[in-house]
């Protein structure tokens, strides 16, 4: 594969926003047209001589801006030459909710038809039926925090299906749910830990916690999902990081 623009690892740009741009002139220009498949990650990271994490962040990136769309079990295609209507500027949300070097799994402890606690009806509006996960988030094998998601089956009917340890909820729902997010609304509050947080994350009950409210909403202002992740003070942190990349 022909690489016009070689990485340039000089820049203070970062390597996969130098990715997306490749992968997005070589759309724009036609050489990877609507409907073609493009290069195995595995490919991407040999010609750009970049590792994996990288390619896959540029291509989640292009897959969210409408450029291009992952078809499970086959592989990631062209989609369009044009970024999807209404976006202007991008910023980029990443957290280190964890402490640099740990090791960080996902384990789903429940997941279903559900209906909510009256508190999130509220964020939800009554949107008839709705798929409830409960995940814990353990760090170097230890319980570190619960997250808890609610997302109306109208708007991602097709979740049951998905593997939702592989990809974060929010790249599930910009990649299948009928409505994508248009504007993430977060809240973070000091709680204490219910016998049953306090039982998963192994503290003591009614100890203080963190807890981290987000609520996802589209652009006619209905909400996509609501999620809750509650962490033990002493294990938990958040750094959220805003960057405009284009």
């Amino acid at each position: 594969m022909l690489i016009e623009k070689p990485i340039d690892r000089e820049s203070q740009q970062k390597l996969y926003v130098q990715i997306y741009l490749i992968i997005k002139e070589k759309i724009e220009k036609g050489e990877w047209y609507a409907g073609a498949q493009i290069p195995a990650e595995d490919e991407l990271c040999k010609t750009y001589e970049v590792s994996k994490a990288t390619v896959r962040t540029a291509i989640s990136e292009l897959v969210v801006d409408g450029y291009l769309k992952r078809k499970q079990g086959k592989g990631t295609f062209v989609n369009r030459s044009e970024p999807a209507f209404g976006i202007a500027v991008k910023t980029r949300l990443t957290e280190n909710i964890f402490e640099k070097g740990g090791s960080v799994s996902k384990e789903i402890l429940a997941k279903g038809i559900k209906t909510p606690p009256e508190d999130v009806m509220v964020y939800l509006k009554n949107r008839g039926d709705i798929y409830y996960i409960l995940c814990k988030k353990n760090v170097n094998g230890e319980a570190a925090c619960t997250e808890e998601s609610f997302i109306p089956v109208s708007v991602c009917p097709d979740l049951d299906m998905e593997d939702i340890c592989r990809y974060p909820l929010y790249d599930h729902i910009q990649e299948s749910a009928v409505k994508k997010i248009h504007r993430v609304i977060q809240t973070i509050e000091i709680t204490e830990a219910n016998d049953n947080t306090a039982a998963i994350l192994n503290v003591r009950q009614r100890s203080p916690a963190l807890l981290l409210h987000r609520l996802l909403v589209s652009s006619d202002g209905s909400t996509v999902a609501y999620s809750r992740t509650l962490g033990s003070c002493t294990k938990y942190k958040i750094q959220t990081e805003f960057e405009r990349i284009k």
